[in-house]
C-alpha cells in the first residue's frame, strides 16, 4: 500500500511496512488460486518489481484487458487506486459491498454514454457474480466468524478453520499437527489458536471453537489487542453454529485422512517403512504384498469381513475384498475372521480357482485385533498348509504387534515409518469393512416383500407399485385386480397375494 501503484504479492512474512497483510493460507495452492482470481477480476498490475511507470510498452495483460498498464504509465492513478479499493474490499470478504460499488459505476458510466466502459463493468459483475456463488449462506446474521474444529488420531491432529464473512462460508484451510500424543483436545486447540492468530492478519469478531480451552483470557485479550474492539470465544452446543462446528469437525478428519494418503505416495517414506518392518517383525525379505483383514458388525446383525492388500506401500484396490459373514450367529468376531480366513486362503489353495488373484500370496498377514484373532488365523493357515506365511495381530488400543509365539507384544516406536504404514493398513481395512457393512444395512432396510416372489422383477415390482400405491395397497386389492396390472398374469397374481 505504500507504493504508487500497489501490487498484491504472496509472503511468508508479516512485517510492519505499511502494507496490508491477508491470511496465513495453509498451502501455497491456496495462495496460488486467490492470486489467479485476483488476476482475472481487477486489472492490477501483477509484476514482481516495484512500477515505476517507464516501460517503453505494457505487457501482454494490458492488451487483453486485464492490467491497466501502469507499467508504462498508461494508468489513471485515480482508477487504479480505486481497483487496489476494490482488491480490499475483496480479500476482506465484502463482496455484497464490492459487486454495490461496482454496480453504481456500471450504471454511470452507462448514463454518460460510456458504452464500452459500462460493457466491461458488466462483464466483471457477472465473473464476480460466478466467483462468489460458490460460497453458501450459513448464518442469517451478517456477522464475521471463524470456526475451528479438531480431529485427533494417535500422535496426530488437524484443526480446521471455516472462515465466515457476512454470513457467508467465506473459505476454509486445514492444518496438521504433529506429535500431538498424550495432549488433551482443550489443550492442542488452544495452542493452534494462540499460535494461528499470532500470525493472523486479520481477527474475526467471534470464534467458535470445539472445546472449552484451557486458559481462555490470555487468548481472548491477544486477539482483542490485535483486533482493537472486543472478541467473544464460543463453545456451542446447539444450533447453527453447532452446525458448522460438526461440518468443521467432518473437514478436520478428512484433512487428516488426506494427509496420511499423501504420505503414501511418497516412494522413498514406504521403502523405508517397509524396511523398517522387515527388520522388526524379523521377516524374510521386505513385505511387498500385505494383506489386513477387519470384522464390522452392529449388535451382530450383518456381520462382514473386509480384505484390503497394499502392495511396495500402497493400496491395491483392485485386489480388495469383501465377505458377507454367513456362518456365525450373533456378534462373535473370533469366528468371524474364522470365516473370512477359511474362505480366502482356501480359495488360495484351489486348483480350480478361475480367479488367479485369489492364489497370489501375502508377504505378511495382519489381522485386526489381539492375540484371540491371531490364534484364529494361525488354525486357519495351518488347516490350509500355510503355517510358514508370515502373520501378526495389530490391537488397535495400544498399537500392539502380536506374534506367534511371543508371549509379549511389540511396540513401534511413535515416529516409526514402519508404525504409520500398518495403521494406514488397518484404518483402510476398518473404512473397508463399515463401508460394506452400511451398504448391506441401507439394501435391507429398503428391501420389499416382493422381492421374495418369484416372477416379479424391477418392471413388474414398479408396475405393481404405480398401479396400487405400495404393498399395503397391494394386500388390500383382490387377485383379479393384480392380474389386471399391466404385465402379471393369473398366476403371478396369485403368488404376490400368497407371499405378502
Amino acid at each position: 500500500m505504500q507504493e504508487k501503484y500497489p501490487r498484491v504479492l504472496r509472503t511468508r512474512q508479516v512485517v510492519e511496512d505499511g502494507a496490508r497483510y491477508f491470511g496465513p493460507y495453509s498451502a501455497g495452492g491456496s495462495v496460488s488460486r486467490t492470486l489467479t482470481l485476483i488476476e482475472r477480476l481487477f486489472p492490477l498490475c501483477s509484476r514482481n518489481e516495484a512500477i515505476e511507470g517507464n516501460q517503453k510498452r505494457p505487457c501482454l495483460q494490458y492488451f487483453i484487458h486485464r492490467c491497466m498498464g501502469a507499467c508504462a504509465n498508461k494508468a489513471d492513478a485515480e482508477e487504479y487506486q480505486a481497483a487496489v479499493q476494490e482488491v480490499l474490499l475483496f480479500l476482506d470478504g465484502k463482496h455484497e459491498q464490492l459487486m454495490y460499488r461496482m454496480r453504481q459505476q456500471m450504471e454511470e458510466a452507462s448514463g454518460s454514454m460510456r458504452f464500452e466502459q459500462a460493457a466491461y463493468l458488466r462483464d466483471r459483475l457477472n465473473d464476480l457474480s460466478g466467483a462468489f456463488s460458490r460460497q453458501k449462506v450459513v448464518l442469517p446474521q451478517l456477522i464475521d466468524m471463524d470456526v475451528i474444529a479438531l480431529a485427533l488420531e494417535q500422535d496426530e491432529a488437524c484443526a480446521e478453520v471455516l472462515f465466515i464473512k457476512g454470513g457467508k462460508l467465506f473459505g476454509h484451510e486445514h492444518f496438521v499437527m504433529k506429535n500431538a500424543e498424550g495432549e488433551s483436545a482443550a489443550a492442542i486447540e488452544q495452542a493452534f489458536v494462540e499460535q494461528f492468530y499470532s500470525a493472523a492478519a486479520t481477527i474475526p469478531k467471534h470464534l467458535v471453537v470445539q472445546h472449552d480451552l484451557l486458559d481462555p483470557e490470555p487468548v481472548r485479550e491477544m486477539l482483542e489487542r490485535k483486533r482493537g474492539s472486543s472478541v467473544t470465544i464460543h463453545v456451542p452446543k446447539r444450533g447453527e453454529k453447532k452446525a458448522l462446528l460438526d461440518m468443521a469437525a467432518k473437514n478436520a478428519k478428512e484433512g487428516l485422512a488426506q494427509e496420511r494418503f499423501k504420505w503414501l505416495s511418497d516412494e522413498q517414506k514406504r521403502t523405508g517403512a517397509l524396511s523398517e518392518l522387515q527388520q522388526a517383525l524379523d521377516l524374510p525379505g521386505k513385505p511387498q504384498r500385505i494383506e489386513c483383514f477387519d470384522i464390522s458388525n452392529a449388535q451382530g446383525t450383518n456381520t462382514v469381513g473386509s480384505m484390503v492388500v497394499f502392495e511396495n506401500g500402497s493400496p491395491a484396490r483392485s485386489e480388495y475384498r469383501r465377505f458377507q459373514i454367513k456362518t456365525v450367529e450373533g456378534p462373535n468376531d473370533f469366528e468371524s475372521m474364522r470365516e473370512a480366513l477359511t474362505r480366502r486362503f482356501k480359495r488360495a489353495a484351489s486348483t480350480d480357482n478361475e480367479d488367479a488373484k485369489w492364489t497370489r500370496l501375502p508377504d505378511l498377514l495382519i489381522v485386526d485385533g489381539g492375540k484371540g484373532q491371531l490364534g484364529v488365523a494361525m488354525e486357519v493357515l495351518a488347516a490350509a498348509g500355510m503355517s510358514d506365511l508370515p502373520v501378526v495381530g495389530l490391537a488397535k488400543q495400544m498399537e500392539e504387534i502380536f506374534r506367534p509365539g511371543r508371549r509379549d507384544s511389540l511396540l513401534l516406536p511413535r515416529n516409526s515409518e514402519a508404525l504409520y504404514l500398518i495403521q494406514r493398513i488397518r484404518d483402510e481395512a476398518h473404512r473397508f469393512a463399515i463401508t460394506y457393512h452400511r451398504d448391506l444395512r441401507s439394501k435391507k432396510s429398503i428391501k420389499s416383500p416382493l422381492d421374495d416372489v418369484q416372477g416379479i422383477g424391477p418392471k413388474r415390482k414398479k408396475a405393481l407399485i404405480k398401479t396400487f400405491g405400495s404393498v399395503a395397497g397391494i394386500r388390500a386389492a383382490s387377485v383379479d385386480d393384480v392380474a389386471a396390472v399391466q404385465g402379471i398374469d393369473r398366476a403371478t397374481a396369485e403368488r404376490v397375494k400368497e407371499r405378502i
